[in-house]
């Protein structure tokens, strides 16, 4: 019987392939040695090639018919990649389009956990709060600037409030003064200043969000953007008075620089302001607001 003619992929010293017959073919009788006896027997190796029975990776070797079990090669179509097996194309198969498909998804997963990685480096790098050297003084009313008003309001506070907070997100600021005229009893304004320092996340999206758009949740205010302090500013204001002898004046400046914001409000009741005086007009005020803010941003810095 003719041998079979070998694929055209197959290597020439590949074991030779099985003949259509499938039973054993008759052996020759054993050659018989010297005085009559047969020769030793050979050991019997375990069968190669078509009948040999496969190994699947990660299963112990099964043991073979007509011999000992023999140790089993690894399965070649596997490969070790960084992150546990990769498969590779199968030998002989340069113009498979499954070994192609095979390769490059193997390729692509590599070079994804790579960039995977780089990403986490990169944005992990850019962490960190932006402060613009900014500190948050334990006594902000001693800390601040307000010297603007006081040809308004000379009389002192002799006893403003303040209070402070370290933390490890956080750190702040806070100030709250009375304003009064020569020869008043009692407050006639009041002017508060509170500075945040935020050292873990970015507050310029709510920040935004809260003061350029103050008069779309707060009917009766006006916001006005200011140019020329910190990333961005906004001066929210409200004058209810109206030639009254009642309502109020009120202005916040609100400052973003980096991570750090502040606001300075000042506020003016009719109400309790002296009956022969007038409060000043919240142009005055706003000016007074933009002086006295940048002079304390700057000693915030310092």
């Amino acid at each position: 019987m003719s041998t079979p003619p070998q694929h055209p992929d197959q290597p020439s010293e590949a074991p030779g392939q099985p003949t259509a017959y499938p039973y054993p073919a008759p052996q020759s009788p054993p050659p018989v040695g010297p005085a009559g006896f047969p020769p030793p027997a050979s050991p019997t190796l375990p069968a190669q090639g078509f009948y040999a029975q496969p190994t699947m990776v990660g299963q112990p070797a099964q043991p073979q018919p007509g011999g000992p079990p023999q140790p089993q090669p690894g399965n070649p179509y596997v490969q070790q990649g960084p992150y546990g097996p990769v498969p590779a194309p199968p030998p002989g198969g340069g113009d498979s389009g499954v070994g192609r498909a095979v390769l490059w998804a193997a390729v692509g997963a590599v070079v994804a956990s790579a960039a995977w990685a780089v990403g986490v480096f990169v944005v992990g790098a850019k962490d960190g709060a932006d402060l613009r050297g900014y500190s948050a003084p334990s006594n902000l009313c001693s800390g601040g600037d307000y010297s603007s008003f006081k040809d308004e309001y000379p009389e002192n506070d002799t006893a403003p409030a303040h209070n402070s907070l370290k933390a490890a997100a956080l750190d702040e600021g806070y100030c709250s003064l009375s304003l009064k005229k020569t020869g008043s009893s009692y407050a006639d304004a009041y002017l508060t200043t509170q500075v945040d320092l935020h050292k873990k996340t970015d507050p310029g999206p709510e920040f935004t969000a809260t003061w350029k758009n103050y008069d779309d949740s707060h009917s009766g205010y006006d916001v006005e953007a200011v140019s020329g302090i910190g990333d961005e500013a906004y001066l929210v204001t409200e004058d209810t008075t109206s030639g009254s002898s009642s309502g109020s004046r009120y202005a916040t400046l609100a400052v973003r620089d980096g991570w750090m914001t502040y606001t300075m409000s000042y506020s003016a009741y009719l109400s309790s302001y002296d009956k022969d005086k007038d409060p000043p007009q919240l142009a005055e005020v706003t000016d007074w607001l933009k002086t006295d803010t940048k002079a304390t941003l700057e000693n915030l810095k310092g």
